[in-house]
């Protein structure tokens, strides 16, 4: 008997020393990736519907992890800290999907090619052939994350400020002691909390904070009650198309020049989300792009077509000025970060590390090993290489072209993933037309390989930057980022199926790009691709995108300098990324964001009990989900024929919300 309890003390304590060091797999919890998978599955409807209409998505990593909270507390045994940030990963790399695999922008751009124009027909990829592209694009920026994470977050403290946020968040609410968030800042630049191009998340204060202003019942009194009006107004604008298409300065200037408003609860939830100096400067591009530049274009006759078309209506040509705008606030934005990289790594190259303690605080347990990267990044790119063959073909992209896209996008996603860990913007737009330019010269002529390279490389530096801001969530919190790894790895798998067959029933509903989802993104990817081909451009759009490309280079340099030097009003400087964004959509979409953005300033600057007041961004995450959940109600109602009850008003303003007629 004796020997019995002394075997069982022996087994326990090396089962004990067992999970010490493999603490990853006690955080790895079936109910926080379930939890994750559910949010996530949500977001990835939601990001792909408001992707569709206006080419923003959100990370909503913040959001994820309140939810996750509020979701654990009607548990038996509530999720830890460290389990809610699983949550979280799992969330974001499930919801994020639509954009890194590019459906929001790539695919949709390949379904517009034209034959006699691009000398190669248009691309509609089937279910299956949706999947095989996912599967090509969906892990390689996951197995980028653990070496850049040591870098990035470990040596060079970076300041991730949308991560730091959730961090914040997640201590106020289990009531933990504040996250230890006083970090080097590189040559003396403090990131300042600002706008992203696809997606932003709301900064809380920095400063300590310990209890929250919200208790998880309040919290789902208002997540609940914003989400049901916000779902309700979906529902019945998808009855009376009209509610969505609000003339605002009387029906001529609605029907000929697209000055109507949409009173999407859910744009004023983005809004909320973007916060009022983003939201700001994508009005300002608005008021520029649809009040100024597209009656200049029409009434110049540069572009004699409906205002709204793409190819010979004003809508079109100002599309080639918000380029030149995005493609010069890009580069300026990235000089800066790219050249410390190459200081830095000239100075590792000449001095090697200061010290050899590089201040890594995980056990060799709770990380990624190195030899999981080296093989899973390499199986990625090997397979992803044969499935971009199967489906698009020898003529589409080669081989060997497209091996380097993936190399491309490898050293891109380091430049992104410092860009927004300085600067809270992952500049994916941008980069993508870095690599579009190689493309130009690797295979010139070939328009497909062009979009399809673009998208790789977007692909990576949109997934290594957005799952970096949760590894450093979870590093200021504790969790383990073996993990968050493996709950990154779930949520791709789960999310190339869902938001493939997310995708294959919106285009069996509506035509995209259409009247209801206009994929504005699409238009920006084929245009550059064009351009890079046979350099012809729209009468006279050339020169004002030289104009306003270098207004914006050198907005963007001061706005850098500014931020850099920390004044107040770095922040309100004009966005390039978002005031080029204001020319993409028509007025319905920015307005509402205004809207949002306005609500955001006033209840933080007078309404906001302290710096922990989370109920504004509980009832924004409801709004956000109720339209995105009642849009697949929508579809379903589309896809079994059940259409509008009435278009009434509609015949009398000549504005359509979205009528199937």
């Amino acid at each position: 008997m004796l020997s019995d309890l002394r075997r069982w003390i022996q087994w326990s304590k090396r089962r004990w020393s067992l999970s010490t060091q493999n603490s990853a797999l006690i955080e790895f919890s079936l109910p926080a990736i379930i939890i994750g998978l559910l949010i996530g599955c949500l977001l990835c409807f939601t990001n792909l519907y408001f992707g569709l209409q206006t080419g923003f998505i959100s990370m909503m990593s913040l959001q994820s992890a309140l939810i996750g909270f509020l979701v654990s507390k009607i548990l038996p045994n509530p999720l830890t800290p460290q389990e809610i940030i699983l949550v979280q990963t799992t969330a974001t790399a499930t919801g994020t999907m639509p954009l890194a695999a590019g459906f929001v922008g790539i695919i949709p751009a390949l379904g517009l090619i034209d034959t006699e124009r691009d000398g190669s027909p248009p691309i509609h990829l089937t279910w299956m052939a949706g999947i095989g592209w996912s599967c090509a694009v969906a892990f390689f920026g996951v197995f980028l994350s653990p070496p850049i994470r040591k870098q990035v977050i470990i040596e060079e403290e970076l300041a991730f400020p949308s991560g730091t946020a959730t961090a914040q968040l997640i201590s106020v609410l289990h009531k933990l002691p504040p996250p230890d968030t006083k970090l080097r800042r590189r040559n003396g630049y403090e990131p300042v909390e600002d706008e992203e191009h696809i997606q932003t998340e709301p900064a809380l204060e920095t400063t300590p904070l310990n209890e929250p202003d919200i208790t998880p019942a309040a919290g789902w009194h208002e997540l609940l009650w914003s989400f049901v009006a916000s779902g309700t107004l979906t529902l019945a604008a998808y009855f009376f198309p009209v509610i969505f298409a609000i003339p605002l300065f009387g029906t001529y200037l609605a029907r000929e020049w697209a000055w109507y408003f949409t009173p999407s609860l859910s744009y004023v939830g983005q809004g909320i989300i973007m916060g009022f100096p983003t939201t700001l400067s994508m009005n300002i591009g608005m008021l520029v792009g649809w009040g100024i530049l597209s009656p200049i274009a029409k009434y110049s006759g540069w572009a004699p077509g409906p205002v709204g078309d793409m190819t010979s209506g004003s809508r079109g040509w100002i599309l080639w000025v918000s380029l030149a705008i995005m493609c010069a606030d890009s580069l300026v934005s990235l000089l800066p970060v790219a050249w410390e990289f190459v200081v830095d790594a000239v100075h590792r190259m000449r001095f090697g590390s200061l010290s050899k303690d590089d201040g890594e605080t995980e056990t060799a347990g709770r990380l990624v090993p190195g030899r999981w990267v080296i093989i899973g990044w390499c199986l990625s790119v090997f397979v992803g290489i044969i499935l971009i063959w199967i489906v698009f073909g020898h003529e589409g992209i080669k081989p060997v072209a497209t091996f380097a896209g993936y190399v491309i996008g490898g050293l891109l996603s380091v430049l992104a993933v410092r860009a927004l860990g300085e600067t809270d913007i992952n500049p994916v737009s941008g980069l993508g037309k870095i690599s579009q330019l190689f493309f130009a010269w690797i295979q010139p002529g070939n328009i497909v390989a062009n979009i399809i390279a673009g998208g790789v490389a977007e692909a990576g530096a949109q997934q290594a930057g957005d799952l970096m801001q949760d590894l450093k969530t979870g590093h200021l919190c504790g969790a383990s980022p073996r993990a968050q790894f493996y709950g990154q790895l779930i949520g791709s798998v789960v999310s190339i199926f869902v938001t493939t067959t997310a995708y294959s029933l919106y285009t069996r509903a509506y035509p995209i790009p259409g009247p209801s989802f206009p994929a504005p993104t699409a238009y920006v990817w084929l245009t550059f691709a064009r351009l890079l081909r046979d350099g012809e451009l729209p009468e006279n759009s050339y020169i004002f995108m030289v104009v306003f490309a270098i207004v914006f280079a050198l907005i963007s340099a001061v706005k850098y300098q500014a931020s850099k030097k920390q004044v107040w009003w770095a922040k309100w400087i004009p966005s390039g990324v978002a005031f080029a964004i204001g020319f993409l959509n028509t007025p319905s979409f920015s307005i509402a964001r205004l809207i949002g953005g306005i609500l955001e300033h006033v209840f933080r600057t007078r309404y906001a009990r302290s710096g922990g007041d989370i109920r504004l961004i509980v009832v924004a995450s409801g709004f956000v989900l109720g339209e995105g959940v009642t849009s697949v109600i929508s579809l379903i109602l589309k896809t079994f024929g059940v259409g509008v009850a009435s278009c009434m008003g509609c015949a009398q303003t000549g504005v359509c919300g979205g009528c199937p007629s």
